[in-house]
């Protein structure tokens, strides 16, 4: 059955593909690394948890966790990064990285003390159980769910970046930060709505894992993290098409590396895929041209 886990691979891979272009915007504005974006994640998926425990409908606790997880993205750009920006180069980028890697350690221990350690489940038929049957494929609702999701954020994202008068300052803010400034773009503004973006992003694909395996708990964005590095490092640094599409091929690795070799094998071939890519393309599948570094803005 290589087109049901083909299915399998897609509806992971969106999710994927959420999370790697949250992180993939802040690198490609700020050129900064941010770790805590794991714990944002995490966040995400607590407010959503909660949100349907209090009784609310998943279609509301969605949005309701994509918001909470972008103000809390902003948070970390205010406390961990905005401080550096006036730092020496050499001093801010390894600085970015202990301070948001710092930041998320605050974000685990809050979920931590809210979870108790605990894995939390959602409340049973937060998404209906059945199934329908599509060119002989079983899809779930819950996939349905997660591939619409996916498909919408990219669509939104997408129109944002490239249709709107917001999204082109910040592609001015990404390709030259000095010229974009002096025609006038208010670079504390584009900071705040790319974590923001990066934040909602995550929100929306912790929701969809914890939905996925119904287990939400605080060290559930750590595996995704590093997931994400190989999406990003995959598509190329910096790209947002190439994260997409990173995401998408390693959700479909690692659905048909499950269901056809032993479970001890699929990060292997996961890496092993991404070893080769670089052999063969060394700045990823979608080459980024290195903009001005975020660490030099004063």
């Amino acid at each position: 059955m290589i087109a049901q886990q083909v299915l399998n691979g897609l509806v992971l891979g969106g999710v994927y593909a959420l999370f790697a272009l949250g992180f993939t915007l802040i690198f490609g504005i700020h050129r900064i690394m941010n770790m805590a974006h794991g714990a944002v994640f995490m966040a995400g998926a607590f407010i959503g948890l909660f949100t349907v425990r209090a009784g609310l409908p998943i279609w509301f606790a969605l949005p309701v966790a994509m918001a909470g997880a972008g103000l809390i993205s902003i948070l970390v750009e205010v406390v961990a990064f905005k401080p550096l920006r006036k730092l020496a180069l050499a001093d801010a980028e390894l600085a970015s990285i202990i301070s948001s890697i710092g930041a998320g350690l605050i974000i685990l221990s809050i979920g931590q003390y809210v979870s108790k350690t605990e894995t939390m489940r959602f409340p049973f038929g937060t998404v209906p159980v059945e199934a329908i049957q599509v060119l002989g494929l079983r899809v779930t609702m819950l996939q349905l769910l997660m591939l619409g999701v996916a498909c919408l954020m990219v669509a939104l994202l997408a129109y944002y970046l490239y249709r709107t008068a917001r999204g082109r300052q910040i592609r001015a803010v990404a390709g030259n930060y000095r010229a974009a400034q002096l025609l006038g773009v208010n670079p504390n503004a584009i900071f705040y709505q790319t974590f923001f973006l990066s934040g909602a992003l995550a929100g929306a694909a912790g929701v969809m894992v914890g939905l996925a395996f119904n287990a939400v708990q605080f060290l559930m964005g750590e595996p995704f993290l590093l997931k994400a590095f190989v999406a990003i490092i995959l598509g190329g640094l910096g790209s947002v098409p190439g994260a997409l599409i990173g995401g998408l091929v390693l959700g479909l690795l690692q659905s048909l590396s499950a269901a056809y070799l032993p479970a001890l094998l699929v990060d292997a071939v996961i890496f092993l895929f991404l070893f080769v890519i670089l052999m063969v393309r060394p700045d990823g599948l979608f080459v980024q041209s290195v903009p001005e570094s975020a660490t030099k803005r004063v």
